[in-house]
């Protein structure tokens, strides 16, 4: 089992993108990039912390390898725009990835560079270390699925879930 954290606005909508991939056998909203230990989502919210909702990700390399999760965490947020997806503004809901080990760094590093050159604008995804991951409140875990009526739900994640399920399948279908 291979682990990767993935920021890129509300964890609520990258959690329940991710849940519809296969070989992601855990996907779990929480916070990192912070200096503040145990942080609490009000805290996150206000811009207390700077620590960023992400969203960690446990998956199975033979099933779906690093370069299809990212491939899908691009199809599903904007890597060209700083602090803010959607409606969501603040540096809490910037574009970035942590990485475990070197070897996940580069290959982060090296599919950066190549998905460059099909953008007209610079990506401003971070890349980083990671240090420490701080699970999210149990009423944000699985929020799509315990409120999928939710407005926010049917506008923003429901999207980003149809797109991680497209590029997935896509991807299983062809390779890179």
């Amino acid at each position: 089992m291979t682990k990767i954290v993935l920021g890129g606005g509300c964890f609520w909508c990258i959690e329940a993108a991710y849940r519809e991939v296969e070989g992601v056998d855990k996907a779990t909203s929480g916070y990192s990039g912070g200096h503040v230990e145990n942080p609490a989502y009000q805290e996150v919210c206000m811009g207390k912390t700077d620590h960023a909702e992400v969203v960690k990700l446990k998956y199975k390399p033979e099933i779906i390898d690093l370069e299809n999760l990212l491939e899908i965490f691009f199809k599903i947020h904007n890597p060209m725009t700083k602090d803010r997806e959607g409606p969501d503004i603040g540096r809490q809901y910037r574009s970035i990835i942590f990485y475990q080990n070197q070897i996940q760094k580069q290959e982060i590093q090296s599919f950066i560079q190549n998905k460059q050159d099909n953008y007209k604008q610079e990506i401003v995804t971070e890349v980083k270390k990671l240090k420490k991951f701080y699970p999210a409140e149990e009423k944000h875990q699985n929020y799509f699925e315990k409120n999928p009526d939710d407005a926010y739900c049917k506008m923003y994640a429901r999207p980003k879930i149809k797109k991680a399920k497209r590029t997935a399948d896509k991807n299983k279908n062809n390779s890179f």
